[in-house]
């Protein structure tokens, strides 16, 4: 089976919300030293204005890739002028955005009980000012990984769902009809078909959803979508 026929992922990327241009000049350095790409921001909002340009997971056609399309993190600073890092962990959260892009949550002292709550919600992790070097982008580099697998599960699904968008109605009707078990002879007395017929949409189900028996047809349908109502 070869359901994912979409591109390989991109290079990963780390983008960094810190108001301080000395933290955010650091962080970009070690992730360097470690071949890892980064972007920094300097305020919430201003990240907030580069996601308006791009098409965000639930604002777009769900069989269209959305972004982001490469494995992606963030590492956020709870504390910031104007909009703080924790409002921003919401709106990525609204957005849909986790857990395409895991959020890494940089914290003072104290800031270490709203930082463990943010992560019981969803945040990949936090870690406490000053930090270890090493340890953030050991943290940063599972965090990437665990991006690329979700990603990867997105593209899954999309491409079951653009699957199933190309079959016929009375294809997709065959198609509930060999989930659920039946031979082609009850199918056919089912849909009022010759049983011909039947052979002939079902096999195109088979070749649309790139499937060989009505078991691995199921059970693609229940790892990466639905049977399309």
């Amino acid at each position: 089976m070869t359901l994912h026929t979409t591109p390989p992922l991109g290079l990963p990327m780390v983008y960094l919300v810190d108001d301080e241009d000395v933290v955010r000049d650091a962080l970009a350095w070690l992730l360097r030293s470690r071949r890892l790409l980064s972007e920094g921001f300097a305020s919430a909002e201003a990240f907030e204005t580069m996601l308006d340009t791009h098409p965000l997971p639930g604002r777009t056609d769900p069989t269209k890739a959305a972004w982001p399309s490469a494995p992606s993190c963030l590492l956020l600073d709870v504390r910031m002028p104007g909009m703080s890092g924790l409002v921003l962990f919401d709106n990525l959260i609204e957005r849909g955005l986790l857990p395409l892009m895991p959020v890494i949550f940089l914290t003072g002292h104290g800031d270490v009980p709203t930082a463990v709550a943010a992560v019981k919600r969803g945040a990949f992790d936090f870690v406490e000012k000053p930090f270890s070097d090493n340890a953030l982008v050991d943290r940063v580099e599972r965090a990437l990984a665990a991006s690329g697998e979700a990603i990867s599960r997105q593209r899954a699904r999309q491409s079951v769902q653009r699957r199933l968008a190309d079959l016929t109605d009375r294809e997709r009707e065959v198609m509930h009809c060999v989930i659920d078990g039946r031979p082609n002879k009850l199918i056919a007395d089912v849909l009022n078909i010759s049983v011909r017929t039947v052979e002939v949409h079902r096999a195109r189900v088979f070749e649309k959803m790139d499937v060989k028996s009505a078991v691995e047809l199921a059970n693609v349908l229940r790892d990466h979508g639905n049977a399309g109502g």
